[in-house]
């Protein structure tokens, strides 16, 4: 399991977290996701690659700034 700390500057409200989180656990079920629009901030505890997360979370809509 890694966890990952990822910050998402077009995530602006709870439905995007939503969003966010549902695009994760498509590609890891056991996946947890603790998305806060507020700090943007988006923390995952994951079996898949950090590489995968990124590209879900790409797909999805929204960027990474770190």
């Amino acid at each position: 399991m890694t966890t990952l700390q990822l910050i998402v500057p077009n995530m602006a409200c709870s439905a995007c977290s939503d969003t966010i989180t549902k695009a994760i656990q498509a590609l890891d079920p056991a996946a947890t996701v603790q998305a806060d629009p507020q700090t943007k901030q988006v923390e995952i505890d994951t079996q898949a690659s950090e590489t995968a997360i990124r590209q879900a979370i790409a797909m999805a809509g929204y960027t990474i700034s770190n």
